[in-house]
């Protein structure tokens, strides 16, 4: 169904993409930062579940939208924008200490398991609406994917479906990666209250970043 030369070029491109620092990876290690390894890893497993989702849009046809309706790319893309700077205001306000959902102290067992529960379903539904949100990503589909598609073998749809997952599954396992360093690394270093706040502000600057760049930046 794909022309394995073609393939073979996409992986390389593919990769070169995924060991970019982007700001999906800024996000991740923002979010390791914060809430630790396992936050990372469950924010970088929601932006990998809405990069798949781009790619199905890609290969049904649905990214072309973008193309013939440039207010709906604004719309969202100023969505994105207030959602991050969103995340930005809780960051900076954030005064909460990495290991406060342990079950230490006077937290009995199944409620820090409740309140871990939580914080990894919320580090993975920030991942996902970030990326959801961003017009880019699904441009980036629109202009990339097509040029490792060969059509006279047919199966459009299923080749850039393909390559989608491809990627998706490439960059889960590197931003995993990431993400988890990330966390571990904040997990030593939240030792201090002082550190602790430090990060979470590093954290608000990053979403803030993220998000001006993300306004700032024309479609084109």
């Amino acid at each position: 169904m794909v022309d394995m030369s073609l393939y073979a070029a996409f992986l390389v491109a593919a990769l070169a993409l995924c060991l970019s620092p982007g700001p999906d990876m800024m996000f991740i290690v923002a979010m390791g930062g914060r809430g630790g390894p396992a936050a990372g890893v469950m924010a970088a497993f929601g932006v990998a579940c809405a990069m798949l989702v781009h790619s199905v849009a890609a290969a049904l046809g649905l990214s072309a939208l973008f193309t013939t309706l440039p207010t709906l790319y604004h719309v969202l893309r100023w969505a994105g924008a207030a959602y991050l700077l969103y995340l930005a205001v809780m960051a900076f306000r954030d005064r909460s200490v990495l290991g406060d959902e342990s079950g230490e102290g006077e937290v009995d067992g199944s409620s820090a398991r409740g309140t871990r529960r939580h914080a990894m379903r919320r580090a993975f539904r920030q991942g996902a609406i970030t990326n959801l949100l961003n017009p880019k990503v699904i441009l980036f589909n629109v202009a990339f994917l097509p040029q490792f598609v060969d059509p006279s073998l047919g199966h459009v749809p299923g080749q850039l479906l393909l390559l989608g997952i491809t990627l998706v599954v490439m960059g889960f396992v590197w931003d995993g990666f990431v993400g988890l360093l990330s966390g571990r690394l904040s997990a030593l270093l939240r030792r201090s209250a002082r550190v602790n706040r430090w990060l979470n502000i590093v954290s608000g600057t990053v979403f803030t970043g993220l998000a001006v760049r993300l306004v700032a930046l024309s479609p084109k």
